[in-house]
């Protein structure tokens, strides 16, 4: 965690210290996304693990520091998803993965503009239950941070209104443990795929 804290200072440094440019600094979106993990989340109490994908709707408001430049976060309402170990229903967890990045945006007063980024990402696990083969199980998923990488495409509606499509790849791995013992590491690297409506202003 130590080593994502300098990261973090930098992005939030460059969000309060820069001075407003100009009208329209703001854009704030709303949609929905698809969080889908790795199709192999490792190997847990020497079973394969995999776990489910779900879609939730999204809230992201991004700061132009320039017109090229944009920091940018993300939150969400919580995801669910259920693991399987050896393809047997074995627990279901809950979770935010909010995540702060920093976008280039390559033709920011085009109608239509791609951008790329990178930030870093707080995944917070709750609600986590043992469930099928750990029915009655006490199952703890460790919250997770780690690198995030963005890439999408702004489609301009009016001066204001615009489309976004956008995926986003997610570091996410915690450690899991059944009845207090340390199970073994998911590896849950999720691409986060959808669409959203913003508005700048």
């Amino acid at each position: 965690m130590k080593s994502h804290i300098p990261v973090l200072v930098a992005c939030a440094a460059v969000f309060l210290a820069s001075p407003s440019h100009a009208d329209d600094d703001w854009v704030v979106r709303v949609g929905a996304h698809v969080v889908d993990p790795t199709s192999d989340t490792g190997t847990l109490a020497g079973l394969k693990a995999t776990t489910s994908n779900d879609a939730k709707p999204t809230f992201s408001v991004e700061y132009m520091i320039t017109p090229h430049w944009g920091v940018d976060a993300l939150a969400a309402v919580p995801f669910r998803h259920e693991v399987r170990l050896d393809g047997m229903k074995a627990a279901t967890t809950k979770d935010l993965p909010p995540t702060l990045g920093v976008n280039y945006h390559f033709m920011p007063g085009a109608v239509v503009s791609p951008f790329i980024g990178a930030g870093i990402n707080y995944t917070h696990f709750f609600d986590t239950r043992g469930e099928g083969v750990l029915n009655g199980a006490s199952v703890h998923i460790q919250n997770s941070w780690g690198a995030a990488a963005h890439g999408g495409i702004d489609v301009k509606l009016t001066d204001r209104w615009l489309v976004t499509a956008d995926l986003r790849w997610m570091d996410i791995r915690g450690t899991v443990h059944v009845n207090g013992a340390n199970v073994g590491r998911a590896t849950i690297d999720p691409i986060a795929y959808g669409l959203s409506v913003g508005y700048r202003f």
